[in-house]
């Protein structure tokens, strides 16, 4: 996935409201769009170098975007849509090679019980419901963790991918890294020990975990390694 417009490097002032930035580029002071409704616990601190897109149009409220912050000689991609976008991509080019049976990669599905899950995969006689999550925490020796908040609607997710296998369906949770520094993935038990436990409790019932790191450039990027999950 390539960046357009190229992405710009500033200075972030400030981030409020959730969706709101504040930064000083090349072109000036601008407030730009945050992608991005969690706490982003070291992705973002005042002083730290952002890229974002300037995309300025009639149409929108703001004139560009935060992308990628420049931390510590790590990129950490803060726009959580783009996993999704990444995942999808990589599916379509079967580079995940637990997922690599599926034809047909349908987005955004309603699982029947009042929740959406990401990805549905159909192929090869099987079927399989994807719940995507973006992991930009990074705690120590290359560890990341998921979630950076408590957070009830991923525990909501997790219930929804429990039942699909109780039902007798194929499920799984993939954990998108989005910090180049980030080599491995687990629940963040100091911040939501209620999911750290429901994620054991999901492996057990036969709910696939996977994770894979993306390729984080200020060009774009791509999903393109294994890492490993610690239970």
């Amino acid at each position: 996935m390539k960046f357009q417009p190229v992405l710009e490097k500033a200075t972030l002032i400030k981030r409020y409201k959730r969706f709101l930035a504040d930064i000083d580029s090349a072109r000036g002071p601008l407030t730009i769009h945050c992608a991005n409704t969690g706490a982003m616990t070291g992705c973002g601190e005042p002083g730290d170098t952002i890229w974002f897109r300037y995309d300025p149009s009639p149409k929108k409220k703001l004139p560009g975007s935060w992308e990628l912050t420049e931390k510590d000689g790590q990129l950490i991609c803060i726009n959580t849509a783009r996993a999704n976008a990444i995942v999808k991509e990589a599916l379509l080019a079967k580079r995940i090679s637990e997922l690599a049976f599926a034809d047909t990669v349908l987005p955004e599905q309603d699982d029947g019980a009042g929740s959406r899950v990401d990805f549905v995969l159909e192929g090869q006689g099987r079927k399989l419901w994807l719940e995507v999550k973006s992991v930009t925490l990074l705690l120590e020796n290359g560890i990341g963790a998921f979630p950076d908040a408590k957070s009830a609607r991923a525990l909501k997710h997790l219930d929804a991918l429990v039942a699909k296998v109780q039902a007798g369906e194929e499920a799984a949770l993939l954990f998108t890294v989005l910090h180049s520094g980030i080599e491995q993935v687990k629940a963040a038990e100091h911040i939501d020990p209620v999911y750290a436990q429901r994620l054991k409790e999901v492996a057990d019932s036969g709910v696939k975990l996977l994770a894979r790191k993306a390729a984080i450039g200020i060009e774009g990027l791509v999903l393109d390694k294994a890492v490993k999950v610690i239970i």
